[in-house]
């Protein structure tokens, strides 16, 4: 899913402790601009992100915030002035749009002010929102410490500009579905996610992999898209550990050296084929 617009050039000398500086040279860069997500014809938000998918990035957003609940809430999903443009407009079904309308956006406005909100207080507005996970399935620990491990192969713009976060969703079996890079992890998930939802299909995602630090906030994204298994390179907040265990997700991230370190859910995570963990 990467594109030429991606990342961009810039010259740099190289210096080091040992040897005398370098000419500058060319030096691969992932690109940062800006993406207006436009509601109703009225915006909606602003977001730093890396070029491409803008479609499927506003989507997932869009079904992340609550603001769309399937596919058939949007009328239309377009880029204004052409495939380079840095917006999106979303018009949605009239029921949509009432709820839309009404939305409490209590959240947003305590997350730009930060006016005496403490975490168990967050996690409860969130808990209000989203729906616990059902149990299962059950993934292998070692094929969840694999997928972890096999990430950096699905990520050309970061071996090109040691910049970029990737989100990548697999199914029950392992399989790879889809996976985009993005400056922003929040933005690579939106991608994903925003992908297989205009393509009615959320249901086969059996985990997702992030190449960071797990946040509340993906975990909130991964609920409204009912994924139960979070898995990531970097150890989670202590709000993302509270959340997913309100929601009976299984949130694992690598551990050092080899394996594991399984902060929920572990009953989705089997030692052995058929075998789930006690």
């Amino acid at each position: 899913m990467t594109t030429s617009e991606d990342r961009t050039s810039f010259r740099a000398a190289r210096w080091s402790p040992t040897t005398a500086a370098d000419a500058a040279k060319p030096c691969a860069l992932i690109v940062e601009e800006p993406l207006s997500i436009r509601v109703q014809g009225q915006p909606f938000v602003v977001v730093m992100r890396t070029p491409g998918d803008e479609k499927a990035h506003a989507a997932g957003l869009c079904l992340a915030e609550g603001i769309v609940d399937t596919p058939d809430d949007i009328v239309s999903l377009a880029l204004c002035d052409g495939p380079a443009s840095n917006t999106v407009t979303l018009t949605l079904q009239s029921a949509a749009a009432s709820r839309f309308k009404s939305r409490d956006h209590r959240r947003a406005q305590i997350s730009q002010t930060g006016c005496g909100l403490c975490g168990k207080e967050l996690i409860d507005d969130l808990y209000r929102d989203l729906r616990p996970l059902p149990d299962g399935p059950c993934l292998e620990a070692a094929v969840a410490a694999r997928s972890l491990l096999a990430l950096d192969q699905y990520q050309p713009l970061r071996a090109a500009t040691r910049a970029a976060h990737a989100a990548a969703l697999f199914d029950r079996q392992a399989q790879l579905l889809i996976v985009a890079e993005d400056v922003g992890r929040h933005n690579a998930l939106d991608k994903v996610v925003g992908h297989l939802f205009l393509e009615r299909q959320l249901e086969r995602i059996g985990f997702l992999v992030m190449s960071s630090r797990i946040s509340y906030e993906l975990v909130q994204k991964a609920a409204r898209a009912r994924i139960p298994v979070i898995l990531g390179n970097s150890r989670p907040t202590s709000l993302a550990v509270a959340l997913a265990g309100r929601l009976n997700m299984t949130l694992a991230t690598r551990a050092p050296g080899d394996g594991l370190l399984i902060f929920t859910g572990g009953e989705r995570l089997a030692a052995t084929p058929g075998q789930a963990r006690s």
